[in-house]
């Protein structure tokens, strides 16, 4: 990885790990395509691991707001999503899994933007696990779904259970990665060049999450994963 790399992709790990942590998605949109464009060898492992601290974080942080029933259901989905995931994984050479991720990551984000209000039920968590687990394994990026289904529920609701189900559903993917062999140690060592940024980006967060303006970084992440994700896609 070189100067510049590290650089950019730290910055865009300490911004992610910040608005995740403030309103409870961004974190893969902003991360996902900036390392597709710059460093794709740490997808979707790097991010995967990367996610961990941060979701263990904002779960402990409101546990008192998770919502266990549909939590519960959601990695019932993730489960059997995350071996769809493994095999778009498989199946597609870099340049395409490029294209998956900037399709993703517009196709998602438009949906987070123009979906009308909703209450969820078991239906709609399971299919909202199953897609996050398809998503998620093959591309790192699984947050939009999520945030679709706890969108117009309490933000700490949504913060915090929305975490809960990142956690789980990384500790499976990573489990069927390594299982599958795609999962290298040398995958590793970039991530441990991000903790410090991560880390900055997570203490922000803790500092203002409960006065930032939630709906206006909602409303900014989502432009800039359609912008950037729209790079990736022309990359790939």
């Amino acid at each position: 990885m070189t100067p510049e790399t590290l650089i950019w992709t730290a910055l865009a790990v300490a911004a992610g790990a910040f608005i995740q942590g403030s309103t409870g998605m961004g974190f893969a949109l902003i991360v996902a395509p900036v390392l597709g464009l710059l460093e794709p060898s740490m997808l979707p492992i790097g991010l995967l691991v990367l996610m961990l601290p941060l979701n263990a974080h904002v779960a402990w942080r409101e546990r008192a707001a998770i919502d266990f029933r549909g939590a519960r259901w959601i990695t019932l989905g993730r489960i059997a999503g995350t071996f769809g995931g493994l095999w778009v994984l498989l199946a597609l050479p870099m340049d395409y899994l490029n294209v998956l991720i900037g399709v993703s990551t517009i196709a998602a984000s438009l949906a987070s933007l123009l979906a009308p209000a909703f209450s969820p039920n078991r239906r709609a968590y399971v299919s909202t696990g199953v897609i996050t687990g398809i998503t998620e394994t093959a591309t790192g990026i699984g947050g939009p779904p999520l945030a679709l289904v706890y969108q117009h529920m309490p933000v700490p609701t949504l913060r915090a259970s929305v975490a809960l189900c990142f956690l789980i559903g990384e500790l499976v993917s990573l489990a069927v990665l390594a299982l599958s062999g795609k999962l290298q140690t040398e995958q590793l060592e970039p991530v441990l060049w991000m903790l410090p940024a991560l880390l900055i980006g997570m203490l922000l967060s803790h500092w203002i999450h409960r006065s930032i303006n939630a709906r206006f970084l909602r409303n900014f992440v989502i432009v800039f994963a359609i912008v950037s994700g729209a790079f990736v896609l022309l990359k790939g």
